[in-house]
């Protein structure tokens, strides 16, 4: 008998039976399933940057810090994760393939579909040089580098547009970080409307002491309205699902905007593509429909690698269970709120505020590389971590 013909034809059938898994996007969402998968499939990243982006520390960016990305090379260094640097631009289910933007088209067993959100424009001119038409006032998260290039260039009237948690820190970073320029935040409703009384109460006194104006009830619908030498917009985020809406994809009912998917997070329409992240109508049986953040991303990216391993064991996938803990809100480098909130993301009287939660605040955003980072090197830890 030969045995090294035997191993060596086992090993054949070993490669050619490992699925074909190709994840779009290398988010929070995308790269922790990915990183999850790799032990046990063919994993191909697409995503046109070669870094990792920490966006939760995108107002930071603005402030100046130098720097909020991670290489992906490192992070997938020894993990067998393999990364087109290259952008989706065609889903044909049907065929089981994609088609990115320099011409290739990749097969797929299985799709994860993580190509997260990004800030909703105004109805009327778009953001940054996009054109004539453009209102080059005007920026998001996104264009946090040239926002941090302008506020350089001279003092002036800023406004952020927004009253949520993301316009909060915005307009709570760039006052500290540029006391020169007068800074507003115009907000439709409550400022902070999911926190308690008390942590409402804590960022109206932060932001005054910080020189911030708050106009609450004051709804904008373009930057155009708005009188100021710059204007950040963070009034909404709309998920990245233009991709899936063309391949047929069944978006939310709700009309979120996002893929429709089922407990294990599985397309309702497509069951070989599964959403993570912001991209995905998750729902969970305490908070109901999980809103977009990165404190979903990483459980639901996690979730959707448990549920594809579990199909592939022949096992039924076991639904999202997901519960919140906390809102962790930074204002400025010296100050935050932790908003401790019931398990339906509703806000409890308890918070943390000072130097204190604002500690806490980076511990927290630090925490997420380092669960990539374990999932690089120990991917079988990831589910052991309440949350993940």
């Amino acid at each position: 008998m030969n045995t090294n013909a035997n191993t060596t034809r086992q090993n054949s059938t070993r490669q050619r039976t490992r699925q074909q898994i190709v994840v779009l996007g290398a988010g929070y969402a995308g790269l922790l399933a990915a990183l999850r998968l790799a032990p046990h499939a063919d994993v191909l990243l697409v995503d046109p940057s070669d870094r990792f982006t920490e966006r939760v520390r995108l107002h930071e960016l603005a402030a100046g810090r130098p720097d909020v990305t991670h290489p992906l090379q490192q992070l997938l260094r020894g993990t067998g994760v393999r990364h087109l640097a290259a952008r989706a631009t065609a889903l044909d289910p049907a065929a089981r393939q994609v088609t990115t933007d320099d011409g290739r088209i990749v097969p797929y067993d299985r799709l994860v579909y993580a190509l997260g959100s990004r800030t909703g424009q105004p109805p009327g001119r778009p953001f940054g040089p996009q054109g004539d038409a453009a209102d080059e006032r005007a920026y998001s998260a996104e264009s946090a580098e040239a926002l941090r290039k302008r506020l350089a260039d001279g003092p002036g009237g800023l406004a952020v547009v927004g009253g949520g948690l993301t316009g909060v820190e915005l307009a709570a970073e760039l006052a500290e970080a540029y006391p020169e320029w007068s800074v507003r935040l115009l907000s439709a409703g409550p400022l902070a409307a999911g926190c308690s009384g008390r942590g409402r109460d804590h960022i109206h006194t932060v932001l005054a002491a910080r020189g911030v104006r708050v106009e609450e009830g004051r709804r904008v619908t373009d930057a155009s309205e708005v009188d100021a030498d710059a204007v950040v917009w963070a009034a909404s985020m709309v998920p990245n699902t233009a991709l899936a809406a063309a391949a047929g994809l069944a978006l939310d009912p709700e009309g979120s905007g996002r893929i429709a998917v089922d407990a294990s997070l599985r397309s309702l329409t497509h069951p070989e593509v599964y959403a993570a992240g912001d991209a995905a109508a998750s729902h969970a049986p305490a908070p109901g429909a999980l809103r977009m953040a990165c404190a979903t991303a990483l459980p639901t990216g996690s979730h959707v690698a448990s549920s594809i391993l579990a199909e592939a064991r022949g096992r039924t996938p076991k639904p999202l269970s997901f519960g919140f803990t906390a809102q962790c809100v930074s204002l400025g480098r010296h100050d935050g709120l932790i908003q401790f909130v019931r398990p339906d993301d509703s806000p409890r009287d308890r918070v943390l505020t000072g130097r204190t939660a604002a500690r806490a605040k980076e511990q927290v955003v630090r925490s997420t590389v380092r669960f990539l980072r374990l999932a690089a090197r120990r991917p079988s830890a990831i589910p052991l971590i309440p949350g993940l």
